[in-house]
């Protein structure tokens, strides 16, 4: 597995799990992740969200994607890394042009509410329950 898979990997399953910290009490959600390429893996979601402010605290974090099969087993891939925000017109244009809904919320490429994050630097775990027992084989990104 190579950084190229782990792109493919979050594309092809965008709805993912992501873990924050609250003081020092976990928090996880689930998320729709916008999209993942050589740049890192790309969030966006509204200033009014608890996990804004979480971030801002303390900007580490760790993505769970999954894509399951049948009878129970599936494959994970684990993200961790550092949350930076990102404060682009262009990229918060793309992001209501790929997710159109953002306009019912009031949402425009000027709106300070839309806040766009990323992952750029971290590493990947990928398992599977065949894979389960063998040591972890982390991907280096960024």
């Amino acid at each position: 597995m190579n950084f190229e898979d782990c792109i493919k990997f979050a594309n092809e399953n965008p709805v993912a799990y992501l873990a924050t910290m609250e003081g020092d009490q976990p928090r996880v959600r689930a998320f729709l992740a916008w999209f993942a390429d050589k740049t890192g893996f790309y969030f966006q979601t509204g200033a009014v969200k608890e996990i804004v402010n979480q971030l801002k605290a303390n900007p580490k974090l760790e993505v769970c994607y999954f894509e399951p099969k049948t009878g129970g087993s599936g494959t994970m891939m684990r993200i961790s890394g550092i949350a930076e925000f990102i404060d682009d017109r262009a990229m918060k244009a793309k992001a209501i042009a790929d997710r159109p809904f953002l306009k019912s919320f009031g949402f425009t490429p000027d709106h300070p509410g839309l806040i766009l994050f990323r992952i750029a630097k971290g590493h990947a775990l990928f398992w599977t329950m065949e894979t389960n027992l063998e040591p972890k084989k982390p991907i280096q990104f960024g």
